[in-house]
């Protein structure tokens, strides 16, 4: 029995059997979108602390409406939309417990084994990410960072393309402020503490 199987089964997920052509099916879109699914989650904002249990509800999901799956779109688009209920939920959730979410930059802990430069510029994506709003940045890492046209968007979040080009753009202008901003505030730090010239 795979693992994703004995995960759904201890979880009361699925009481009835899958057929084999069923659980192969389910199997193999695991596999190949395991990561996927990963770091779509990552990049809507679900704290490393809650991954594991994000990725195991969208495979849940996944596992209960893959039957339904038309493949009108692409795999990847269907997992998304998952993700993104998934990651928004979980928001939802932890503001009714009134629990503050951690610092994106506590992902950066992982990157210990990248190069510096590589990791402080993963830790600022990620901080610039998390300040987006849940619906701009949805839009914004589909289109820059997934490779979706408008279109896809559109389909997969049930918004009108001028939607999403509107929040795109919104998206765009938020990051590059954001980005600004964290480099002004490095370069403001290096100063102070004497490391450069003004």
């Amino acid at each position: 029995m795979s693992r994703a199987r004995a995960e759904l089964d201890a979880n009361g997920a699925d009481a009835t059997p899958l057929s084999a052509q069923a659980l192969a099916a389910f199997e193999a879109v695991y596999r190949a979108h395991f990561r996927f699914v990963w770091r779509s989650l990552c990049r809507l904002g679900v704290p490393d602390r809650d991954l594991a249990d994000a990725v195991q509800e969208v495979f849940v999901v996944v596992h209960k409406k893959l039957v339904e799956f038309d493949a009108q779109s692409r795999v990847t688009t269907w997992l998304y939309a998952i993700a993104l209920r998934v990651a928004s939920d979980r928001r939802r959730r932890a503001s009714e417990r009134h629990e503050v979410l951690g610092d994106a930059a506590e992902r950066t802990s992982a990157a210990s084994t990248d190069s510096s430069e590589l990791a402080d510029r993963r830790a600022l994506l990620e901080k610039v990410l998390a300040a987006l709003p849940l619906e701009q940045r949805a839009v914004f890492t589909l289109f820059e960072l997934e490779g979706l046209d408008g279109e896809e968007i559109g389909r997969l979040l049930a918004i009108p393309v001028a939607t999403v080009h509107s929040r795109l753009r919104l998206a765009r202008e938020g990051f590059r402020r954001a980005v600004s901003r964290a480099r002004a505030r490095e370069a403001f730090e290096l100063v102070r503490f004497g490391e450069e010239k003004p």
